[in-house]
Order: structure tokens, then sequence, then C-alpha cells
């Protein structure tokens, strides 16, 4: 394998095969900067979001400072798909996930479980919502109203719920309500910014502001964005790690592999793989089918299939942080030469944890993913007008279960 490092981030594969996609890559670099910024592209996320963060930075942690106003300590989540996983993936990485609560889903059994693990008389709700429709979102704000009504034993309960929604009353019901005042505190969830693009919008910052992470580390973490963004939009293969990795994937599609597995080391990674996992499937569809896993519990459950000599359509990228310890060597670099010696492999290394590196490997997962896509697309003959949006950041696919949703719900 061949190392190539990007500031904290090294890539390692063998790019003995991945030349032959130079042209390829300058082509796929040159699709995303032509769109980057413009209205219905949904990449905002590119420059603008980071940077508009960076400029309103002291809003976001006065509104957390006002949210949190000295008697709360607990932060309990509602949101589903990028208005979760965004978050989740972030402050599990830095460790900071013990008084934030998730939730995600709809039935009852559920529900009473997750109320049931908080301390009401210390935690406050953040309901994430671009459309402030979403149905899962919506049951989930009505029901711990409902909760926190009988708690507290008053109907108004306005100072225990913050919403993130789009900034128009007109475009979301989660607005409407912040306008009545049935919730006192709101952020933004921006335009043109894809949910699973979405880890430094407001919701996450927000969360990160909440939790102690100190203004300054948040402003070094959006400025690493920034500078990596920059790196990433490099059209030189050979220098820039995402477009590596993006011909990586690519070739291994197209030697007849269609599954990819994307294994962390590391409970860390406990909100990563959800995150990715959306990220991939949503933005690839069925051309790359992933799965991720976080090691070595995963061996346990998957090396037998893995290792199988019948397994013939499976490739792997490992991703973990540069290791201290004896056991924790070892065991890496036994699993990735067993793997190596089946399977296409490629390895990611972190420096650590910090919220600087984890802006680039965030940015690398992005652009990876994009550059993925445009490149396959290339390959196989199919490519989209500039005044289109790649198919990389839409979803259409996710709506034809949405509508039979709605269907069923008017019955």
């Amino acid at each position: 394998m061949t190392e190539t490092i990007v500031k904290d981030v090294t890539l390692k594969l063998d790019l003995s095969n991945l030349s032959k996609y130079g042209e390829n890559a300058k082509k796929a670099v040159a699709a995303i900067k032509e769109r980057a910024g413009k209205k219905g592209q949904f990449l905002n996320w590119i420059e603008i979001l980071p940077q508009n963060q960076l400029n309103t930075i002291d809003n976001i942690f006065d509104l957390a400072q006002k949210a949190k106003n000295k008697n709360y300590t607990d932060l309990a989540i509602l949101g589903i798909g990028g208005s979760r996983h965004t978050t989740e993936s972030l402050v599990r990485m830095i460790g900071k996930e013990g008084n934030v609560h998730f939730y995600s889903s709809v039935d009852s059994e559920s529900f009473r479980r997750f109320i049931n693990s908080l301390d009401l008389n210390k935690t406050q709700f953040l309901v994430v919502s671009k459309s402030g429709g979403t149905i899962e979102t919506t049951v989930a704000y009505e029901n711990a109203k409902k909760v926190m009504q009988e708690f507290l034993e008053r109907e108004d309960v306005s100072d225990r719920f913050i919403a993130m929604t789009d900034i128009s009353a007109e475009k979301s019901n989660l607005r409407k309500l912040v306008n009545s005042g049935d919730i006192q505190l709101s952020g933004c969830v921006h335009d043109d910014v894809g949910g699973r693009f979405s880890i430094f919008d407001d919701a996450t910052i927000f969360t990160l502001a909440y939790v102690g992470v100190s203004k300054e580390d948040v402003i070094k973490m959006l400025n690493a964005s920034l500078n990596a963004q920059k790196e990433y939009l490099n059209p030189d293969i050979n220098e820039n790690i995402a477009l590596q990795q993006a011909a990586f994937n690519v070739q291994s599609r197209l030697s007849g592999n269609q599954k990819h597995f994307i294994e962390y080391f590391g409970d860390a990674f406990q909100g990563t793989i959800l995150w990715e996992k959306q990220l991939k499937n949503e933005s690839l569809k069925a051309r790359i089918s992933t799965d991720t896993n976080v090691g070595p519990g995963y061996l346990h459950y998957n090396a037998e299939a893995d290792l199988d000599s019948a397994n013939k359509d499976s490739f792997f990228t490992f991703v973990y942080v540069t290791p201290q310890e004896k056991v924790t060597k070892a065991v890496l670099t036994g699993v990735i030469n067993a793997y190596s010696n089946m399977h296409p492999v490629s390895v990611v290394e972190l420096k650590d944890l910090s919220l600087t590196t984890l802006a680039k490997f965030i940015e690398f997962k992005h652009f990876e993913t994009l550059f993925t896509g445009n490149i396959l697309r290339q390959v196989e003959g199919y490519t989209t007008s500039s005044e289109t949006a790649l198919p990389e950041v839409l979803q259409p696919n996710v709506e034809i279960y949405k509508k039979e949703v709605r269907k069923a719900m008017a019955e």
C-alpha cells in the first residue's frame, strides 16, 4: 500500500490502478466547482455553511446559553436521518454524548423507554427538521410536549423545547410553532444543504456549545473544514486523497465488487457508522451497496463470511485512530493483512479525535462520496448538465415510501 497524507488524515491503498482515473477526477472536481454556491444544487455545505457559522458563532453560543439557563444539563434530540446522525456522529467521536439523548422512533414502547431514560427536571428537547413536517419528528415532538405538560403540570412548556428548522414559516410547520410561541428558542436548518451533508449546521454547533465545547475549539473546527474543502477540490488525483479513495471505490466496483464495507475500529465511532451508511446509500443508491461496522466486535459475526473463499463481491475500508497499544496494533495489522489477501482494501488512519482532525475527516467523507458517484457515472457514460443537481446530492426514492405512509395515514 502507498500512503498519501493530508495533515492528520492518512490514506493507504494500492495506487497502481488509479492513475487511469486522472481525467475523470479532474472532471468530477470541475462538476462540483461549477455548481457550488448555486441555488438548487444542494452544495451550500461547501464554503458557504462553515463560513456562515463562523460569522454567526456568537449567536449560536448565546442561544445555547439561553437554553441551558444554568438549570439544565441534558439535551434530548428529536430528529431522524441527517437531522440525527450528523450530530450524533460528531458528539460521539469527541466523547461528549453522556448528556445527549437521541430519538427517532414512532412506536409507543420505544418512546416510553426513551422518556424513562431521561431526568425530566434537567432535560430540554431539541427538535430538528428542515420541513418541520417529518412524521417521525412531528409525532415525537407532540408526545414529548404532552409528557412535559403532565410532568410540569402546566400547559405552556415552550421553554423546554428548541427548534432547528427552515427560517420560513411558509416552508416549515415547525417554524410556525416558533412564531406562535409554542417553542421559545430556535436556530436554522440552512437552504441547499442536504441532511446527510449538514454536520456543521446549527443543530450540531448548538449541541457542541450545550455540552461545553469551547467557542474557540468550534472556530478551529470550522476553519479546518474550510481548509480541508480546498484540499479536496484539488483536481490532481496524485495529491487528493478523496479522489484516490473514490477511484479505489470505482475500480473495486468495476472489478465486480458491489458491496463496500467500511469497518471502523473503536467505540467512538458508534454514531459515525449510522451517518456514513446514510451518506453513502442515499448518495450512491444501489450502484454501490454500503454497510458499516464497529470493530473488533464485528469480526465475531462477519469475519467468517468476509473471509470465505466464496466471497467475490466485497471490498473494504478500515478506519481507525493511530494505535498506541501493542494489542490494538496487532489486531489491526492482522485483520487488515487477512482481508487484503482476499479483497480490495483501503485504510484511513486518523491522527486523533480532535475537532480539527475530525473536520478534515468529515470533509474527506463528503467529497469521497460525491467523487465516487461522479466518476462511476462518467465511466458508465452517464453525466448531467451543469444546470442539473448532481444525483449524489438528491434522494428521490425516499419519497416512494413517504408517499405510501401519507396514503396510509389518510385512510
